[in-house]
């Protein structure tokens, strides 16, 4: 298993520069934003996809540092009700597939995306309930209308090219919890896996260690990212909480460098029971720590990652 960041962390730094705070703090791959909302700072798919020098410039300055690319990252809606965006991530997402391939990465990031509620939606519609019952009509069309017919395509492309893509569960969108990502592989291709974060299951009181055992080989990827929950104004408004990230005080929860939401015996049982299930490849720090710099929450979430890597490597060596 190897340690990793997704890169789009340090946006404001050359790509050269970026790849090598990664390798100072110990780390062994990058996950890399080439589109949608991670952004195009590093890497914009679209731009280079057919410029053959530009790649080996890619692959050069990721192979000379030793390190390599777990994923690359176009995390975007491309369901979207609206079709200039939905348009504009579904071409990240192919350009980001077909550069994918040219430079030997077998996995590509995203979301499930989400729909609005018909055809003459401006915005996407989340549905959260099942009463009153219009919600159950709005799902159903959002299902077998929209995102099974657009994944079902998506799988065969990918299948084309060698790639599989790994959706992130997160709320906003279909796929947000473990039953709506095997559904969405199961509907649509067993291309289609999962990008494993933990911190968006923990709030919505998930068991995130279950969750791995539920998702098994479907799991692509692994993001290292916290989240901290606030008993008492979790206690008074619950968990569905739609105040901005930066009012930490008020919130139900707030995401949290690793090791500071929950302790190691969490994160120590994660990592040993992603082993059990057979995964064996990236844990993916992303730093959305509003209580911390950006070096700060980086430093010590690869301190703590690399620290927990090592003792599991060195216990499954030891039991070998």
């Amino acid at each position: 298993m190897k340690s990793g960041v997704f890169l789009v962390l340090f946006s404001q730094q050359a790509f050269e520069q970026a790849l090598d705070t990664a390798k100072a703090a110990g780390l062994q791959s990058v996950e890399i934003g080439t589109g949608a909302y991670p952004g195009t700072a590093h890497i914009n798919a679209q731009e280079v996809l057919n410029d053959d020098a530009a790649i080996q410039r890619i692959r050069d300055a990721v192979d000379s540092r030793g390190l390599t690319i777990s994923a690359l990252s176009c995390h975007g809606n491309p369901l979207h009700p609206d079709k200039s965006t939905a348009k504009s991530h579904h071409d990240d997402f192919v350009a980001t597939v077909l550069l994918a391939e040219k430079l030997g990465v077998d996995t590509v990031i995203t979301f499930s995306g989400c729909p609005g509620e018909s055809e003459n939606s401006k915005y996407p519609s989340w549905v959260t309930c099942p009463w009153p019952p219009d919600f159950l009509t709005v799902l159903e069309w959002q299902w077998n209308e929209i995102a099974i017919p657009y994944w079902k395509e998506q799988s065969a492309f990918l299948r084309k090219h060698n790639v599989r893509v790994a959706i992130e569960a997160h709320p906003g969108f279909l796929v947000y919890n473990t039953e709506t990502a095997l559904r969405l592989r199961e509907e649509a291709g067993d291309n289609i896996g999962v990008n494993f974060d933990p911190s968006h299951l923990f709030w919505q009181g998930m068991d995130p260690i279950e969750c791995v055992k539920a998702l098994g080989s479907s799991i692509y990827h692994v993001h290292a990212k916290d989240t901290k929950i606030d008993k008492r104004n979790t206690a008074i408004n619950g968990v569905l909480d739609n105040k901005n990230y930066g009012d930490i005080l008020q919130r139900s929860w707030v995401f949290r460098t690793v090791g500071y939401g929950h302790d190691d015996e969490f994160w120590k049982d994660l990592v040993s029971t992603l082993r059990l299930v057979g995964y064996d490849g990236t844990i993916s720090i992303e730093h959305e720590d509003g209580l911390m710099s950006v070096n700060e929450g980086f430093n010590k979430a690869a301190n703590f990652l690399n620290g927990l890597i090592l003792n599991e490597s060195a216990g499954e060596m030891w039991w070998a």
